[in-house]
């Protein structure tokens, strides 16, 4: 099926109004981005982060004429005249195999794969876990999963105990098993994380190692190697709890943290763990450290 989109550019103030109008005339589906391209990062829960200068973009199909839509829009008091819009024609294909060709394995610290399911491990005599990069929660392809991974081949992980705390689709801990851990104890707020992971565990050969758990209940134990691929606010939040895992000498990690964070996250847990350099790729950061002897 062949479609059209139609983009708008409007300001903060008037884009989701201008998204309604659009639903109500016929568009499919209904986006918003920045027209100068800023990155967001950790907007609020159930927030649609929006822009000065939003472009709002309707999914139209292609047999639908847009001119009376578009006079339509003319009449919208609050828009600029003439009206800013432009067309472009989506190209009939097969999508989910396009979207699939873009996803590759993905070696990390020259030792471990992320590969893709319907991908053959590239050298399959290496650790590599399979996972659909389809999956919400972290499937390796980004900068803060991809330096914690980096981080996690760089371990000495084997018979250790491992706490994933914010486990999401397991990846980490999954990893940390197949390049030798005895235990990991995945903690995360969102149940459907807790069956991703169990489900990412068992479809790689680790389920009887990796246990899931609400934080709540998670059990009382001291971990070998803490990692925690999270968000800023909540590392900070939380310091008290992650810290609690460490036995003297274990080291951390934690992503989720922009450039910006990461001094502030260090600082929250100055009194328990002694950092090391941090870590940068793209706009993220990771931060490492041995905890102290109390």
């Amino acid at each position: 099926m062949a479609w059209i989109q139609l983009t708008l550019t409007t300001d903060e103030a008037h884009a989701r109004q201008l998204g309604d109008i659009l639903m109500a005339n016929q568009a499919q589906a209904v986006t918003y981005r920045d027209a100068k391209d800023a990155p967001i990062f950790e907007p609020g829960p159930g927030e649609v982060q929006l822009w000065s200068q939003t472009l709002v973009t309707g999914l139209y199909p292609a047999e639908v004429k847009l001119q009376p839509i578009l006079s339509n829009l003319a009449k919208v008091s609050f828009l600029a005249q003439p009206l800013q819009y432009k067309t472009d024609p989506l190209e009939d294909k097969d999508w989910e195999r396009e979207w699939m060709d873009n996803f590759k394995p993905i070696c990390f610290g020259d030792k471990f794969w992320v590969v893709p399911s319907w991908h053959e491990p590239p050298k399959p005599e290496q650790p590599f876990i399979l996972l659909d990069p389809g999956m919400a929660f972290g499937t390796g392809t980004h900068p803060t999963t991809s330096l914690c991974l980096t981080w996690l081949t760089e371990q000495n992980l084997e018979g250790k105990t491992i706490v994933d705390f914010g486990c999401g689709s397991g990846i980490l801990g999954i990893a940390a098993l197949k390049l030798g851990a005895a235990r990991c104890i995945g903690t995360d707020i969102d149940q459907q994380a807790l069956i991703a992971t169990k489900d990412n565990a068992k479809r790689n050969g680790v389920g009887d190692k990796f246990e899931v758990y609400l934080p709540q209940n998670a059990p009382d134990i001291k971990a070998d190697i803490v990692i925690a691929n999270i968000l800023a606010g909540p590392l900070q939040e939380l310091s008290g709890v992650i810290q609690g895992y460490l036995k003297p000498d274990s080291p951390i990690a934690m992503s989720g943290i922009l450039h910006r964070q990461a001094e502030d996250v260090m600082n929250a847990y100055s009194e328990g763990v002694t950092f090391a350099e941090a870590r940068f790729e793209g706009d993220w950061s990771l931060i490492h450290g041995i905890a102290v002897n109390p």
